[in-house]
């Protein structure tokens, strides 16, 4: 670690030798609108923070300098920002032609303010038609441009204005690996790329816990709660002008028919944007006791409205971005943000044609809780792309270069620029031990972290929290991103909640306990429960020898008997989500009780339980102890004091052993019979103990049609951590719509 930091040092330390000893690096951010300034105002902070190494010139143009839309250069010079220079570019006017004219106003003004500033680099956000024209007169000008949150994917000409823009640009700052990937296959440079995460996240993921109920009732009335609220914002779609009209109409109409106090927002400067503000007149919003109309709120106020709203709603992309860092509920009417990628909190109306259906849609939604999402940042962009700022060499030749297939690889890091890995918190829950791991996408465990497991539901919650909130933090030193936390755990669970239905009797005060809502609160992050057993089957579909079967089985032969249950490459839950007990199987009506209650279950006699009872038998009996084996007076007496007497000859040992390998293949012979698997897979400390006499049991006990399955050992150090991890890895709430 502190290496790679000297690197970077190094670096840094050429680069500023290269472009002059004293250069500052003069850096223009633009900003068009109040949307762009969210996401610009962190870099200008960063910026502005480092006055040794850049000079800032701040250029405001577009819907900023327009009444109608609130006159938001106001909320820069409340940030204290100097405005070097206003433009007014924006053409009146109701169709695509006003567009049009006012990128040609833009480029009119643009050159005179350019030739003036001479900055070294510009630094130009997103997908609008006024950052069209900031890139189109720098590129020509021949000044370096910083692109943000390029090679993402969205509705309406929006998507091919960022194209544009990035084909313009020779430094891209993209959000999602996915974007990163689409840069890529657009023929960028890999090394002017940085994944950085969205700017916004980094005031975002410290907002939740201000002051809200004041800005609530600032906004909305004194006497509206928390979570029975909306927060509507709906922009016309330039590509279909009329159809965005109507779908606004109609969401009207269900807003009003629903019944809940609304916050509605006046939409974007686009072609048809009069129109909906006629519309929502016409209808009398303003005026509706229900409803606050309002042309802009202060970003940080939208944050604290939107984050403890009953729901958004309109085809923003806040409410698919940033919202989520939230778990608010989202409505996403008509096309304007397909291909985005959404957490789970996203309900997607494509066809919005109807009042009834976007009604449904609100019912369906309104006032839910989901798991906080970090698709699009983890808090850390600025710093990163400071860094990236200053190992820019500004000697290098101004020509951007293309990289044509075959592109390279992006799974290789580059630590300048902090391409991070994908991966994973990792929980585990044990009966004695609780073990933290950051395991990536290869199921390489990165960082452990291991505590004993407290007695207490309280303080094992705590303990849990603390661990994580360390190992996140870690992450970032170990060039990890983590995607969320998946949890193993004993018990019977339910992991469509992430809650602990009741547990083993080795984990006290572990019953009906939700572990996703204060863990996804705490950390910002999606988090994923469930059994430790159907972990373990999840661990080898992903990283061991269950890679690539359609059918199979994992048993876990530890301190209890557990395992899972995979079929059709699903794993399997059941109906009440006790599928896969396989450590409860009974081989014996009459056999010795187990600690489910019953009697003659597979874990009365093979678990390590049941194998440290009856060493404590024999040696209460002397006869556990044969030449060669010795036991000090305080020492416990353990499962491996028994095979450890086996091995050295002891028959009684022997036979206690012979018998719960027996019971292991009965049970065994018994899932072969009823879910037929390919593969059975036997995992845990016990694993190498019984493989052999399970597969004697199978060649005498089983039907012939199901004496073929192979039965092997795991070779997975951590199934538990690994299949914890896989819950992430697999079930990331990524989905593209």
């Amino acid at each position: 670690e502190v290496y790679f930091k000297n690197l970077s040092k190094q670096r840094q330390k050429e680069v500023m030798e290269k472009n002059g000893n004293n250069h500052k690096l003069r850096v223009c951010v633009a900003t068009c609108n109040r949307a762009d300034y969210s996401k610009l105002a962190p870099i200008m902070f960063g910026i502005k923070a480092e006055p040794q190494f850049f000079e800032l010139d701040v250029v405001v143009l577009g819907s900023h300098l327009i009444d109608d839309y609130g006159n938001t250069y106001r909320m820069i010079e409340q940030d204290d920002f100097d405005i070097h220079t206003r433009l007014h570019t924006i053409v009146r006017g109701e169709d695509e032609a006003a567009m049009v004219e006012s990128v040609g106003l833009a480029l009119v003004k643009l050159p005179d303010v350019l030739n003036r500033l001479k900055p070294d680099i510009m630094i130009v956000h997103g997908d609008r038609f006024d950052a069209l024209a900031l890139a189109t007169s720098a590129a020509l000008m021949n000044i370096r441009i910083l692109h943000i949150e390029g090679g993402e994917v969205s509705g309406t000409i929006d998507d091919s204005i960022r194209h544009a823009i990035t084909k313009l640009a020779h430094y891209h700052v993209c959000c999602t690996r996915s974007a990163e990937q689409h840069l890529i296959a657009m023929c960028e440079d890999h090394d002017r790329i940085l994944l950085a995460g969205c700017p916004s996240y980094d005031k975002l993921l410290s907002a939740k816990n201000k002051d809200y109920m004041s800005i609530i009732s600032m906004w909305l009335g004194e006497d509206v709660k928390t979570r029975d609220y909306i927060v509507a914002l709906q922009h016309p779609v330039t590509t279909d002008i009329k159809h965005s009209i109507k779908m606004f109409e109609l969401t009207l109409d269900a807003l009003i028919s629903f019944n809940k106090r609304t916050l509605v927002l006046f939409p974007n400067v686009d072609a048809g944007d009069k129109e909906m503000v006629r519309v929502m007149r016409k209808k009398g919003i303003e005026h509706h006791p229900n409803f606050r109309a309002v042309k802009h709120v202060p970003f940080d106020q939208f944050i604290q409205l939107v984050a403890h709203a009953g729901c958004m709603i309109g085809n923003s992309s806040c409410g698919v971005r940033e919202v989520g860092a939230f778990g608010t509920p989202v409505i996403n009417l008509g096309t304007r943000q397909t291909g985005r990628e959404t957490g789970e909190n996203v309900l997607h109306v494509r066809d919005a044609d109807t009042q009834d259906k976007i009604l449904h849609a609100l019912q369906l939604q309104f006032g839910k809780q989901y798991p906080c999402s970090k698709i699009y940042g983890d808090g850390n962009a600025v710093p990163r792309i400071l860094k990236f700022l200053k190992s820019i060499d500004l000697k290098e030749p101004l020509q951007k270069k293309f990289c044509f297939p075959p592109v390279k690889d992006n799974i290789s890091q580059d630590i300048d620029h902090i391409l991070e890995t994908q991966s994973a918190l990792a929980v585990d829950l044990g009966g004695t031990n609780l073990r933290v791991a950051i395991v990536s996408m290869k199921g390489e465990i990165v960082k452990k972290y291991t505590q004993l497991n407290p007695k207490t539901y309280e303080d094992r919650l705590a303990l849990i929290l603390k661990m994580c909130v360390e190992a996140a933090s870690e992450a970032v030193n170990v060039n990890c991103r983590i995607l969320g936390v998946g949890i193993s755990t004993g018990g019977r669970v339910n992991p469509r909640e992430g809650i602990v239905l009741h547990s083993t009797k080795l984990i006290q005060e572990w019953s009906s306990v939700d572990l996703r809502t204060p863990i996804s609160d705490a950390l910002h992050l999606p988090v994923w429960v469930d059994n430790d057993g159907n972990c373990a089957a999840l661990a080898e579909r992903k990283f061991g020898h269950g890679k690539g079967i359609e059918n199979f089985v994992t048993l876990i032969t530890g301190t209890g008997i557990g395992g899972g249950i995979v079929h059709q490459h699903e794993l399997i839950h059941g109906s009440s989500f006790c599928a896969a007990e396989l450590g409860h199987i009974v081989v014996s009506l009459d056999g010795p009780e187990c600690l489910c209650g019953s009697q003659g279950c597979i874990e009365a006699y093979a678990s390590g339980i049941a194998l440290q009872r009856e060493a404590k038998k024999l040696h209460d009996d002397d006869l556990l102890l044969v030449e060669g084996m010795s036991m000090k007076e305080e020492e416990i007496v353990s499962a491996a004091h028994l095979i450890q007497a086996a091995k050295l000859g002891n028959t009684k040992a022997e036979s206690i052993l012979r018998t719960a390998g027996t019971a292991l293949g009965l049970g065994v012979v018994n899932i072969l019979h009823t879910v037929n698997p390919s593969l059975v897979i036997l995992s845990g400390v016990l694993a190498n103990h019984y493989v052999n006499a399970v597969k004697d049991v199978i060649n005498r006990q089983a039907l012939s049609s199901v004496k073929t399955v192979d039965v092997v050992v795991s070779n997975l150090a951590d199934p538990a951590l690994l299949g914890a991890a896989s819950l992430v890895l697999d079930y990331t709430t990524r989905r593209i719509y």
